[in-house]
C-alpha cells in the first residue's frame, strides 16, 4: 500500500473529538451519558436566518460565490464590525469562509513559512497549534496560570518573541478557560507588538458576545490598538453568538493585502461558501438582536450554576470566568488517588476517563489545551443536565480514596 503523507504525523485528533467519540460509544451500548466536552450552543438557530436561507435557495441563489463572500454579507459584516466593534473595514477588507476554523486556518497559511514560530498563549483551542504544524511553522506556547486569571502577560509575551516570530494568537474569550481581558491588559500586549513590527496578530474573536459581569466590557484587540490595523486581523462568525455551528459561516476583517492572501490560500482548498448559508448568516447579523442578550442572560446564569456546584465538590476549585461558556476547573486535589471503580488517578486525563466510565459525565481533560491539572467543562446545556452532570463529579470526587 503506498504511504501516507508525513504531515499527518503533526496532526492528531484533537482531544475534544477523542472525548466526544468515547461518549457516543458509550451511550450507544446503552449508558446516559452527559456530555460537558463539545462547545455548542444548545439554542436553535433564529427563525428569521433560517426563512432567509429558504428565500435565497427559491430565489436561484445556488450559484458558485465570490471566494471571499457574497455582497450581501461582506455588507452586513462590514455593518456588524463598525457597530459591535468601532472597527471599519472596506469591503476588500472583509473575507468569508467555512467557518472560523478556516479562516483561522487561512491566516496562519498565508503568514507562517516553514520554521516561523506562532506564539499561542497557554491554555488554548487545540486547532492552533496543529494547524501551526500543518504550515510548518513552530508552536509557541506561553503559560497564562490561573494566579493570573489564565491571561496573557505583556512580560511573557515579550519573552516568548525571536526573530522566528511570525503571527501571535490572541483568543479572548478564551477557549477553554473563558477569561476575558480588559482594554488596558490588551493596551499592554499592544504596547509589546508596537515594538515588532514584522509581526502579524489573529485575533479570535468567535465568543465576543459571551461576556457576562455588567462591570467588564469587552474590546476587540485592533480597537485597543488602532495604530496596529495593517498588521491585525479579527476573525469571528455567526456560530456561538447564534447557534449556527453547522453553517459554516466565519468571517475576518484585517488589512487589504492579509485578507487577499487568505482568500487566494481559501481559493486552493474550498473555493467559495454556501450561498444560503451566506444569506442566514447576513440576516443573524442584520436582524433582531434581542435573542443575544437573552442567551447571554441564560450562559451568566448556567456558569454561575456550574462555578458554584464545582466549588462545593471535594478536591476541586473552579475559578468563575469572564466569558464564552466554557469553565476550567482545577483537579489537583483529586490526583494521586484512586477511584471507586479502582481507577489510579494520576493525570487529568485519567481523571477524565474515569469519570466518564465511571459517572457516564464526558468533559475534555487539560492536557488536551496544554494546561494540566484542569479539565474543560462545557456549559452550553440545559440547567437540568448541568445540575445533575455536576451532581455525579461531586459523587465521583466524594469517593476518591
Amino acid at each position: 500500500m503506498p504511504a501516507l503523507a508525513q504531515r499527518l504525523g503533526t496532526a492528531p485528533v484533537a482531544a475534544t473529538t477523542v472525548m466526544s467519540v468515547r461518549a457516543r460509544a458509550l451511550s450507544a451500548a446503552g449508558a446516559k451519558v452527559i456530555s460537558l466536552a463539545i462547545g455548542e450552543p444548545d439554542f436553535p438557530t433564529p427563525p428569521h436566518a433560517i426563512e432567509a436561507a429558504h428565500r435565497a435557495a427559491l430565489a436561484g441563489e445556488t450559484k458558485y460565490p465570490p471566494q471571499d463572500g457574497m455582497p450581501v454579507l461582506k455588507e452586513a459584516v462590514r455593518r456588524k464590525f463598525r457597530r459591535e466593534n468601532g472597527l471599519d473595514f472596506t469591503p476588500d477588507q472583509i473575507m468569508v469562509g467555512n467557518g472560523g476554523k478556516q479562516v483561522l486556518y487561512d491566516a496562519v497559511m498565508a503568514t507562517v513559512d516553514p520554521g516561523d514560530e506562532v506564539v499561542i498563549p497557554r491554555p488554548s483551542w487545540t486547532a492552533y497549534p496543529l494547524m501551526t504544524r500543518l504550515a510548518g511553522g513552530v508552536p509557541v506556547a506561553v503559560n497564562c496560570p490561573e494566579n493570573n486569571g489564565f491571561k496573557l502577560r505583556a512580560e511573557d509575551l515579550e519573552a516568548a518573541i525571536t526573530p522566528k516570530t511570525r503571527l501571535v494568537v490572541l483568543n479572548l474569550p478564551n477557549n477553554p478557560t473563558g477569561a476575558a481581558c480588559t482594554r488596558a491588559e490588551l493596551e499592554e500586549l499592544a504596547a509589546v507588538i508596537r515594538g515588532h513590527p514584522e509581526i502579524w496578530v489573529a485575533s479570535d474573536d468567535m465568543y465576543e458576545h459571551l461576556v457576562y459581569d455588567d462591570d467588564f466590557s469587552l474590546v476587540s484587540f485592533a480597537a485597543a490598538a488602532p495604530d496596529l490595523a495593517d498588521r491585525v486581523v479579527t476573525v469571528s462568525g455567526v456560530s456561538k453568538t447564534y447557534a449556527m455551528t453547522g453553517w459554516r459561516i466565519g468571517f475576518a476583517g484585517g488589512p487589504r493585502s492579509l485578507i487577499k492572501a487568505m482568500t487566494n490560500m481559501q481559493g486552493q482548498a474550498t473555493a467559495g461558501v454556501s450561498t444560503v448559508g451566506q444569506a442566514a448568516a447576513a440576516a443573524a447579523l442584520d436582524g433582531p438582536q434581542e435573542l443575544v442578550e437573552e442567551r447571554r442572560t441564560i450562559y451568566r446564569r448556567r456558569r454561575d450554576l456550574v462555578v458554584d456546584m464545582l466549588n462545593e465538590a471535594p478536591g476541586i476549585t473552579c475559578r468563575r470566568p469572564e466569558g464564552a461558556f466554557y469553565v476550567y476547573p482545577n483537579i489537583g486535589g483529586c490526583l494521586g488517588r484512586t477511584s471507586a471503580g479502582g481507577r489510579r488517578l494520576e493525570t487529568d486525563q485519567d481523571f477524565a476517563l474515569a469519570l466518564l466510565e465511571e459517572a457516564h459525565v464526558a468533559l475534555v481533560h487539560g492536557a488536551g489545551f496544554g494546561m494540566s491539572p484542569y479539565v474543560r467543562i462545557s456549559y452550553a446545556t440545559d440547567e437540568a443536565s448541568l445540575t445533575e452532570a455536576c451532581s455525579r463529579i461531586a459523587a465521583f470526587t466524594t469517593g476518591l480514596r
